[in-house]
């Protein structure tokens, strides 16, 4: 992925020639504080586009760079030199200033002010903007850039006239560099763009060479804490670490790149865009880092979770780490984009308007999908639950971002959308801690009081000797007196959150209780039936012993 990250910034360099013709976007030219003009009038445009120091430099280059050093000459400020020698002496300074910019490694026009007030931080230099410091002879020469005046309403930034003035002496004392007097000629004389042939093929290069010499000092690095982390950690850290490989790798590479451009010394105006593409990459390569770290987060939540709950979390993860990573690497662009100066504002309303449209259009996904949210916030069910949605009973087999599945016990699939699922009345069988015994028994009508109460006793008994049934002050109630029978009503707890063993614990009480009205000499009540021919129909349909029904699963 270095590699092929890298090897983009090589294609982006052999097609700056096709950038160089883009315009930068410019400012509205700064207003003098002492404009004689109408509070009607606006100040009269710029058509060189010199309103900030970072635009004169950068048109002043594109001017160099197409050969107009007559235009070039707009960008300087000639007053200190006469009339009748600025047409000639104007290109020739505009010609030597581009090449003591080109030589010196140091400077990039990125880094210059914006602003049409220039750099505020330093008050001394105030209508004053360094643009490069040349070191020759033990000594230090700056180039200027200086605010001025051209016509009422009109400020601009131009070369002051101090630096023109001094420039014929710094191209005196300029020569070539050592590395190019050891190359053939043609490698030297060869230019595109203002940058040697030599200069191309060392910055290719350089970019070939990178991708896998960072990935290789990466692995050094991480395999060098790779002992210290195994120690300080349960888990072994060599996983995570491969994860990283790649964007520490780019991180590497576009420093080195970087020292690189600077040693290899390209032109201004080529150092300028290979800035902004290292700024590029710089930003993407911590979105990238970052979003690294968050999918290592999310596969150790994944993992420490319960069983039931990574089921869920299967589902629930991969969006969130997409909308994650689709937020950091917007938050890198923008960001890279106002650090070449763009102004961002535009782009924020943008993507709110973008987002606004976008909500709205997936009006019923968001909904599902944020009721899905609310669903696995709240924990009322959980993958594997057996529980009853509305007049629905199954288990529920996965929790999605648009619905939930639910196997019936008629082994059907039932699909609700979350949005209903979050909304509907939940009874979760899986979370119940015991279950409810509830029979209701009838006896018949003949029982004597005295068999009505060694029923009851012997019912009590049953339930408080059982080990897996809890009872209360009054297990065992006689509840009414119907028409062809006797009701009690049996309150208790089987201690079991399990389906089957309940099951299994009431067949025993069940049976035992038959035994017991039995053995006190009476029985369950039997519905008075009346022949009517050859139908038989019941008057009541009443069992004498009626359990609650418990679904199962």
């Amino acid at each position: 992925m270095t590699l092929r990250l890298t090897s983009i910034t090589a294609v982006f360099c052999l097609l700056l020639p096709l950038q160089l013709a883009a315009q930068v976007p410019v400012s509205a030219p700064a207003k003098s504080p002492n404009a004689s003009a109408a509070p009607d009038q606006t100040p009269p445009d710029d058509t060189l586009n010199r309103s900030t120091p970072r635009e004169t430099v950068v048109n002043f280059l594109r001017a160099c760079n197409a050969g107009n050093y007559v235009k070039a000459a707009d960008y300087l400020d000639l007053t200190d030199i006469s009339g009748t020698d600025r047409k000639r002496q104007g290109p020739e300074i505009a010609l030597q200033i581009e090449q003591i910019l080109k030589r010196n490694s140091d400077f990039d026009a990125s880094k210059l002010s914006d602003s049409p007030d220039g750099n505020l931080n330093d008050l001394r230099r105030r209508n004053r903007e360094l643009v490069d410091t040349v070191n020759m002879h033990h000594s230090r020469r700056t180039i200027e850039l200086e605010r001025v005046e051209l016509r009422p309403g009109l400020q601009v930034w131009l070369f002051s006239a101090d630096t023109v003035s001094a420039i014929p002496g710094f191209v005196q004392l300029l020569g070539e560099s050592a590395i190019e007097k050891s190359l053939p000629e043609f490698l030297v004389k060869t230019t595109f763009f203002d940058t040697a042939l030599w200069c191309w093929i060392a910055l290719i290069l350089l970019v070939l060479a990178l991708g896998p010499l960072a990935r290789f000092i990466s692995r050094l690095v991480l395999g060098w804490l790779r002992p210290f982390l195994d120690k300080r950690t349960k888990r072994p850290v060599w996983g995570i670490l491969q994860m990283l490989i790649e964007p520490v790798g780019l991180l590497l590479g576009v420093f080195a790149y970087g020292i690189g451009v600077g040693l290899i010394g390209p032109s201004a105006i080529v150092r300028f865009y290979i800035s902004r593409i290292l700024t590029l990459l710089f930003f993407l390569a911590i979105a990238w880092f970052i979003s690294r770290l968050v999918e290592v987060l999310a596969n150790r939540l994944r993992v420490s979770t319960d069983p039931r709950q990574q089921a869920m979390y299967q589902s629930v993860l991969p969006l969130g780490l997409r909308v994650a990573k689709i937020v950091l690497f917007t938050i890198a662009v923008v960001t890279t984009i106002s650090v070449w100066g763009y102004n961002t504002a535009t782009i924020w309303g943008t993507l709110g308007i973008g987002s606004l449209a976008l909500a709205l259009a997936a009006q019923k996904t968001l909904e599902n999908f944020f009721g899905g949210v609310s669903v696995i916030a709240d924990r009322s069910v959980l993958v594997g639950d057996f529980c009853r949605v509305g007049d629905q009973v199954g288990t529920v087999e996965d929790i999605g971002l648009r619905s939930t599945r639910i196997r019936t016990n008629g082994r059907t699939m039932l699909t609700v959308p979350n949005s209903q699922f979050s909304t509907m009345t939940l009874e979760n069988y899986s979370r119940r801690d015991k279950m409810w015994f509830h029979p209701t028994i009838s006896l018949r009508c003949d029982a004597t009081p005295s068999q009505v109460r060694q029923v009851i006793v012997a019912l009590r008994k049953i339930l408080e000797d059982h080990p897996l049934v809890e009872v209360g002050k009054i297990p065992v109630r006689f509840t009414g007196i119907a028409s062809y029978s006797y009701d009690l009503e049996i309150f208790a707890y089987v201690l079991t959150s399990q389906s089957d063993d309940y099951l299994k614990v009431q067949t025993d009480l069940l049976l035992q209780i038959i035994d017991a009205v039995e053995a006190a000499g009476t029985g369950l009540a039997v519905p008075i039936q009346e022949v009517t021919g050859p139908a038989t129909i019941a008057n009541g349909s009443k069992p004498a012993i009626k359990a609650d029904e418990y679904p199962a699963g």
